[in-house]
């Protein structure tokens, strides 16, 4: 019977990275751009400027990049933006899709 030292067994282990997802803001004709820059800078975390950017990306392309996360963190941001629109009375929506 061969004996391995755990070195030897370490070299079997492979690191597996968890899967990532993009968080978007999706574009609608009634959600106002300051609330976008808003939910941007408070749920994202992005400066004025960031924000800024990203939301005339949402204007533009229909879509913004938000952030990639893992799975949990996705989905709790994509949760957030849809409360908070529903709370301030925006249709805004968030969508997250892998990486």
């Amino acid at each position: 019977m061969a004996t391995h030292t755990n070195y030897e067994l370490m070299d079997d282990v492979t690191t597996k990275y968890p899967k990532k997802y993009k968080v978007f803001i999706l574009n609608d004709d009634y959600t106002s751009m300051d609330f976008v820059i808003d939910v941007l800078i408070s749920i994202f975390h992005k400066s004025y400027e960031e924000a800024e950017n990203i939301m005339l990306e949402v204007h533009k392309k229909e879509r913004g990049l938000c952030g990639i996360y893992t799975h949990e963190i996705a989905e709790t941001k994509v949760m957030q933006v849809i409360k908070k629109a529903q709370e301030s009375g925006f249709p805004l929506k968030a969508t997250m899709e892998e990486e």
